[in-house]
């Protein structure tokens, strides 16, 4: 019995030193006062200035990939939200858009093609618990596409939803809260 179990542990030993060594010998670049190029959450950094020509009254970029969403205000602060993503390309728009609207507490009307794909789904639902836009919602100028909040919250960080980008409740109502209507949003 003693061998099995100095061999398990010899065993993840062996296997765990080149990521030990990898990470000793990796610059230390948050004391350098370079930022890493990517968190410990695996969400790529990104700059504003890779995606828009200005920031404007503040700018948000979906990043579909990564499932993050990044806000920079419109005196270059910064916020980052994991969140939940389209579940296939083909329900994904890629692009530039704006927040058009902004609404706390809001209804929920599935479209044509959600209702389609689950019949079972209501013709409209108010505001609350079950509702799958959360607490806030934003939209986007293109028809049916919202940054919105989540009741469920195990959809964050995962492909689940009919297009739209999901962040916690918290998330949206810090975020719905510093956004304007007319900020510029890009999904990447």
């Amino acid at each position: 019995m003693q061998t099995k179990r100095t061999f398990i542990l010899g065993a993840a030993a062996t296997l765990a030193t080149p990521m030990i060594v990898r990470a000793q010998g990796a610059p230390d670049r948050a004391s350098s006062g370079e930022a890493p190029d990517r968190n410990a959450s695996s969400f790529v950094t990104q700059k504003w200035q890779d995606h828009f020509q200005s920031l404007g009254n503040g700018a948000i970029l979906a990043d579909i990939t990564s499932r993050a969403l990044h806000y920079w205000g419109p005196d270059g602060s910064y916020r980052l939200y994991p969140s939940s993503v389209p579940m296939t390309e083909a329900l994904t728009r890629r692009g530039y858009s704006q927040i058009v609207r902004k609404r706390v507490g809001p209804t929920w009307t599935p479209t044509a093609a959600m209702r389609q794909r689950d019949p079972s789904l209501p013709q409209m639902m108010d505001a609350g618990p079950g509702n799958p836009l959360g607490t806030h919602a934003m939209y986007l100028d293109w028809p049916a596409y919202l940054i919105h909040g989540t009741h469920d919250t195990r959809k964050i960080g995962r492909q689940s939803s009919s297009g739209c980008i999901g962040l916690y409740n918290d998330h949206i109502a810090e975020l719905f809260s510093v956004v304007q209507v007319g900020t510029q949003v890009r999904l990447l």
